[in-house]
């Protein structure tokens, strides 16, 4: 038997499954680095969004603290509000019901003291704040103070 005719009959054969070979390894090492690749971009946003949500968690906190009885009442002491009186109702036809009272008159507080190594210029004196009274509250003379006008333009 010869050998010759045999042997170039397997070459074709022999030679397709080895690029078949080939070409499925190199489909697996592409996939294999995709899959790695959307693992790390994974890994990423996973850690920036503890990040994240670490943030948002530290502002809600802020938020929430901002809003709380004790830090609403400072706010509004450091603008001058002061607790409001007796409250009074009008009902529906008209009527009031209820008592109504002034409100306490709001507590002056002193500027703090300035020192001379903290004013602008040796030789000018120190500006010193004044007090607006709270809407609504008496003035010195005894008369509400001027409310601004809060109605949208009509």
């Amino acid at each position: 038997m010869p050998a010759g005719p045999s042997t170039a009959a397997r070459t074709p054969f022999v030679l397709l499954v080895v690029l078949l070979l080939g070409g499925g390894l190199i489909t697996l090492l592409l996939l294999n680095s995709a899959l790695n690749e959307g693992s790390f971009e994974l890994s990423e946003l996973k850690k920036r969004t503890t990040e994240l949500t670490d943030e948002q968690q530290a502002l809600q906190r802020d938020v929430d603290a901002s809003f709380e009885p004790d830090a609403l009442a400072r706010r509004a002491r450091e603008l001058g509000m002061v607790p409001g009186g007796g409250p009074a109702f009008l009902n529906p036809d008209g009527t009031v019901r209820g008592v109504p009272s002034k409100a306490p008159p709001a507590p002056v507080v002193a500027p703090p003291p300035t020192t001379p190594a903290a004013s602008p210029s040796a030789g000018a004196p120190a500006p010193t704040p004044t007090a607006t009274p709270a809407p609504g509250a008496a003035t010195a003379s005894g008369t509400p103070a001027a409310q601004p006008s809060t109605s949208p333009g009509r």
